[in-house]
């Protein structure tokens, strides 16, 4: 229980409830550990299966599906946590669905097409009168974003209180950066999801090369671009995307954030119709995941529990132990095909004899821990002055390490009178790449530590916010995603190219099922957002659904 010292003076000390949820740090460290003797319990039991899928987050549950399309039945997927999805699972605080990880998904662009269907299937979009629509009940409701700045609230993120007039230095340096991002735009193609601007007849295009070379702090050194409120804003991004700053991060990575999207404007400036789109549920990015999910429940294909310890590849088929926690026993899977969604320092750990790419792969790459702290309010918070609240709300300078602001789950809800009286859940996030010794703290330090931090910080713009929570969860990701800094993005365009042979044209849906880069080996095909060096869900979705292929061919 935490109370005390964070409750508002002029009333009693509030009890305040919480814990960790969601990941199971333990049973990982538990497997990390196992996997370190080199000895492994004797299986229990043998199963067999055509294809076995080791990892249940976003592209483990897009090859399963792309499987099934495919027609592809008979398969099982093998996820450590219990229940899947990676970091883009839903939970609930006192009964009011929340994202534990990834809260959105931006309205994909033609490059994606592989997730445009899914959302089309899952009925989130249609054709009207020749052109797409979204579901609006799905889209960010209006405000969608606003940010702390000079003791107020302003709406928009990009820093813009006091730029007119003594700030015009400040906004002819939002403009450059602008030009910059359009004309590097032009020069070389940046597609989102990335692997679509890989081509195996061709090298990794010059401009991409020159920007992979270096930091994004260094780049933007290099342009003059050093106003304090450019740099806090494009460094926010970075965390917000790849879970640390510009310091770290490649510019290349740092243009691909906007080039790849919806470019960036300064204030003023025309933008697109459609730039700010954003697709959004209270429980986040699981609202997605349960559905993809959904189909593998009914069909007995998924068993969650089962921690993969080791995947060996032979002449005539795949040899797959996972430990099950349910039944505290080993599980052999033998199956023709096995689908590696594991993070790549998990995969290079259980893979027997692994590829070289592999193996360079986990040398290379690094990864941000993460947190979300869930915080139950029981009434809306007094506001500082300003823009109306908003679903993202975002501190500038928030004291807190990595802090990102924070969303408010119910801010879809349809119901006024819950939006402007009712309790509600704010979903913080930290990311924590840029912090020393942050995987350490996450593993040691008590959810009360993160929770007071949490409170903080939030309580400069909402002073009551101690008086008014009444829970606080915290979600830790040890190794949320992996960062793209220099020399990752030219390391891993060389993997994965070879297109396979007799692939097929069509899915059971009519859905297009082009070749797409996928690390493979005979027998094993590799899956997961690692493999694009950054973390989104439209990189993930499309390496699982090419790895799906890969196999079904």
């Amino acid at each position: 229980m935490l109370g005390g010292a964070l409750a508002g003076c002029d009333r009693a000390p509030r009890t305040l409830e919480g814990g960790f949820t969601g990941i199971d740090m333990a049973r990982g460290h538990a497997l990390r550990d196992l996997l370190a003797t080199g000895t492994l319990p004797a299986p229990a039991v043998v199963r067999r299966a055509q294809v076995v899928i080791a990892g249940g987050g976003v592209a483990g549950l897009a090859a399963a599906r792309s499987l099934r399309l495919a027609g592809v039945d008979d398969f099982a997927l093998l996820e450590l946590e219990d229940a899947p999805g990676g970091n883009s699972r839903g939970g609930q605080v006192n009964g009011i669905a929340c994202p534990l990880g990834a809260h959105y998904l931006p309205v994909p662009g033609d490059d994606a097409r592989e997730v445009q269907d899914l959302l089309e299937e899952l009925g989130l979009r249609e054709r009207v009168a020749g052109r797409w629509q979204y579901d609006e009940r799905y889209l960010v409701h209006s405000p969608q974003e606003r940010l702390f700045f000079e003791g107020a609230w302003q709406e928009g993120l990009l820093p813009v209180q006091g730029v007119q007039g003594v700030g015009e230095a400040t906004l002819a340096q939002y403009r450059r950066f602008a030009e910059r991002v359009q004309a590097l735009g032009k020069a070389a193609r940046f597609a989102m999801p990335m692997l679509k601007s890989l081509d195996a007849k061709r090298p990794l295009a010059p401009t991409h090369q020159a920007l992979d070379a270096i930091t994004f702090a260094a780049w933007l050194d290099q342009e003059g671009l050093d106003d304090p409120r450019l740099r806090w804003y494009l460094d926010y991004c970075c965390r917000d995307d790849y879970g640390a700053g510009t310091a770290r991060v490649s510019a290349w990575a740092g243009i691909h954030y906007f080039a790849s999207r919806h470019g960036f404007h300064a204030p003023g400036d025309a933008a697109a119709e459609d730039r700010e789109g954003v697709l959004t549920w209270p429980e986040g990015n699981g609202w997605l995941t349960q559905r993809l999910a959904a189909p593998l429940h009914d069909g007995g294909q998924l068993r969650t529990a089962c921690s993969v310890l080791r995947i060996t590849e032979g002449p005539r088929g795949v040899q797959v132990d996972a430990f099950n926690h349910a039944t505290d026993s080993v599980e052999r899977w033998q199956a023709q095909r096995c689908i590696v969604a594991l993070p790549v320092f998990m995969a290079a750990r259980v893979v027997q004899s692994p590829p070289a790419f592999l193996r360079q792969a986990a040398q290379r790459l690094s990864w941000a821990p993460w947190l979300v702290a869930n915080i139950h309010i029981d009434a809306p918070l007094t506001d500082r002055p300003g823009a109306a609240p908003a679903w993202d709300n975002v501190l500038y300078g928030d004291a807190n390490p990595g802090g990102l602001g924070y969303v408010d789950a119910g801010h879809q809800r349809l119901d006024p009178r819950a939006v402007l009286a009712g309790p509600t859940v704010l979903s913080y996030y930290q990311a924590l790449g840029d912090v020393p010794q942050a995987r350490a703290q996450l593993a040691t330090q008590p959810w009360t530590h993160w929770a007071q931090a949490t409170l903080a910080a939030l309580s400069v713009p909402h002073p009551d916010l101690p008086r008014r929570a009444t829970r606080v969860d915290i979600t830790r990701y040890g190794h949320a995603m992996s960062i793209p800094t220099p020399g990752v993005l030219g390391f891993l365009s060389q993997i994965g190219l070879q297109p396979l042979p007799n692939k097929r044209k069509q899915l059971s849906n009519g859905e297009r099922a082009a070749w797409l880069p996928t690390p493979t080996t005979a027998r094993l095909a590799f899956a997961h957002s690692d493999w694009s060096g950054y973390s989104v869900f439209e990189e993930a979705f499309t390496r699982g659904h090419g790895a799906g292929l890969a196999v079904a061919r």
